[in-house]
Formats: structure tokens, sequence, C-alpha cells
């Protein structure tokens, strides 16, 4: 007598547990490697199947995702006072520009662009994330680096991706941050001045 053809539901049930069944159990993996093997690949009905004790699959011991660590604000507020005092980019944005003409700010801009430039090359090296000329066609393959490679658009499907690189991205390669004194206070990004 043939066996009977279980139902949709039966069926997902029964994929469900070879597969994990597979994961846990290497004999069961075996077994059920040979039984695909011998299954014609016709349409004639399917040799019978000699059926197999569930194996009892004990949970995977999951590890617990890393928890995110509290940023110490010392280091940005240490590279937001630098920015002010060689760009006094804090008085640029804190200053009410609408009283002033385009090409009063466009000089002003330019300060704070080369005191900006001044502090990036003390301080850091950075490279590029990507280093084809923006506007070139690029493929991401699968496993690309999603910190490090955003994708904008129509984003549908899985890599590989094929786009044009609007941004090439930027990465801190090293940093040089001046150490600061103990007691220091970061928190002071410019100091009030007195003149007597």
């Amino acid at each position: 007598m043939p066996p009977s053809t279980p139902s949709f539901f039966k069926r997902v049930s029964i994929a469900f547990g070879a597969f994990f069944g597979s994961l846990s159990d290497a004999d069961y993996a075996g077994r059920v490697a040979s039984v695909r093997e011998a299954a014609p690949q016709t349409a004639t009905p399917p040799a019978p199947v000699v059926p197999v004790a569930p194996v009892p699959v004990a949970p995977a011991a999951v590890p617990a995702p890393a928890q995110p660590q509290p940023a110490s604000p010392d280091a940005a507020l240490q590279l937001l006072a630098l920015l002010q005092r060689e760009a006094r980019l804090i008085d640029f944005t804190q200053e009410d520009l609408s009283a002033y003409t385009d090409a009063d700010i466009g000089g002003a801009a330019r300060l704070v662009h080369e005191g900006c430039v001044k502090v990036l090359r003390e301080h850091f090296t950075l490279a590029p994330v990507r280093s084809e000329a923006e506007g070139s066609r690029i493929t991401l393959e699968a496993g690309f680096d999603a910190q490090a490679i955003r994708l904008t658009g129509n984003v549908v499907g899985a890599a590989p991706f094929k786009g044009s690189l609007s941004h090439r991205g930027w990465r801190a390669t090293e940093t040089r941050l001046p150490k600061l004194a103990p007691g220091h206070d970061a928190s002071v990004l410019a100091q009030a001045e007195v003149e007597l």
C-alpha cells in the first residue's frame, strides 16, 4: 500500500523537523541525505520512506547581542574645542547670519574652512572608504561592509547590488587627539575672556 500524502501543514512540520534535526545531529543528517539520494528524480511516485523518529532538538545557545556601551563624551568635546579654537566653529554656528550679506558670510566661511582643515590634518589621518571615482559604476557582492557602505535609492532584493558611487565616504585611519590632564573639564569648549 503506498504511503499517504501528508497535508501541506504536515509537510511544513516535517521540513522544519528535518532541518533542525540535521543541524543538531550528524547521523540524522546522513539518514536524510541517503533518503534524498535514493528518491527518484522523475514524476513517478516516490519510494516508500522509512519513518525516522524525531530527534529532540535542544535549543541552541544563542549568544546575547552585545550591548551598546555608553560613549564617553570627552573625545567629542575635545574635538569640538579644537574646532572652536582653530576655526571659531561654535561662534560661527551660533551667530545670527540674517543681517550679513552673502559676501560677508562667504569670507567668514573661508576662515572657518581653513581652521577646520588645520584641525583635521593635525589630529586625524583620513582615507576614502571606496577608492573608485565618484560617479563610477560599482558592484557590491554579498557580505559587503554595511557599516562602511550605505545603500540609497531603490534597494530591493539581495546582493550583489550594482549602482553608481555617489560619495566615496571617509574613514579615520589614525587619531591623534591630545591627552587630557587629570581634572580637565572637557565640557568647557572655549573659556570666557575677560579683558582687564
